[in-house]
């Protein structure tokens, strides 16, 4: 009885090595020949998207998204390196600066001028951010 089990399901399979690694290599063949065709296709009629990149000239079309946009236009009022090493500076300052004043403050002065400060910055942030959104 097991034979016969045994041998209805070897008449039902396939053999793994030479059928499927045949229709594999056949397959494999097919996608290199197709990658192959498309190659030789790109030498003799290349596919042109335009003049190459320039980093120094920005095309009027062309916006960041909205998170980049302060900064974009912050780059259209200052010179371009300068523009790129501020906010660099800055996000630097905003990381050491608890290193920098470890004594605790009690004078609500200096807590005022830090508060008007933070306020004033977030605001000029907010309206380049819009300006350059609709400029």
């Amino acid at each position: 009885m097991a034979e016969t089990n045994l041998k209805k399901i070897d008449e039902e399979t396939i053999p793994f090595y030479p059928d499927h690694v045949r229709t594999e290599a056949w397959v494999a063949l097919g996608i290199t020949v197709v990658i192959a065709i498309i190659a030789v296709g790109a030498l003799f009629m290349p596919v042109g998207v335009g003049d190459p990149a320039d980093p120094l000239n920005t095309p009027t079309h062309v916006k960041p998204e909205w998170y980049f946009l302060a900064l974009y236009q912050l780059l259209k009022f200052i010179p371009k390196t300068t523009g790129a090493v501020i906010p660099v500076l800055a996000v630097l300052l905003i990381l050491i600066w608890p290193f920098l004043d470890r004594k605790p403050e009690t004078s609500l002065k200096v807590q005022r001028i830090r508060l008007i400060a933070v306020i004033v910055g977030l605001i000029v942030l907010t309206a380049l951010t819009i300006w350059g959104e609709v400029s």
